[in-house]
């Protein structure tokens, strides 16, 4: 599957539109549903955190790219926002009585935990994450 690239205006009310494209990639590349189910709750993380926080003082974009890697799905979300390491985030403790935990690090949480691997890197202005899904195997729960 070559790469397929989409940009959207950095809206929640774009999340709908953003989750046909990539579901639609998900599909090309046959992706059973489990894979296929982590996929698309850790792009809903990762693209309404872009909405919210890479734009304090404005709108901008985001740009989304779903390719193979190799025998796995990638997909990347840029943005020009400010910089931050959505990855830098400490691990909340999922231990912890949910009354008791302070609000917020789940998200991230659920990229780290659904994605095969993620990555962070700023280039050329950008913030770019790259979430690579490998198709489960015999055993795996999503």
């Amino acid at each position: 599957m070559k790469p397929d690239t989409r940009c959207y205006a950095a809206r929640v009310d774009n999340l709908d539109a953003v989750t046909r494209f990539v579901g639609t990639c998900a599909d090309r590349f046959g992706l059973d549903d489990g894979t296929r189910f982590r996929l698309l709750l850790a792009l809903e993380e990762a693209f309404v955190n872009v909405c919210r926080y890479a734009y304090p003082e404005g709108t901008g974009t985001a740009e989304v790219t779903c390719e193979s890697d190799g025998d796995a799905f990638a997909l990347a979300i840029a943005d020009r926002g400010r910089p931050f390491d959505v990855l830098s985030l400490p691990e909340p403790d999922t231990r912890a009585d949910v009354i008791l935990r302070p609000v917020g690090g789940l998200g991230v949480h659920f990229i780290r935990t659904c994605a095969s691997s993620a990555s962070y890197r700023r280039d050329d202005g950008r913030n770019i994450l790259r979430m690579v899904f490998r198709p489960a195997e015999s055993g795996d729960q999503p």
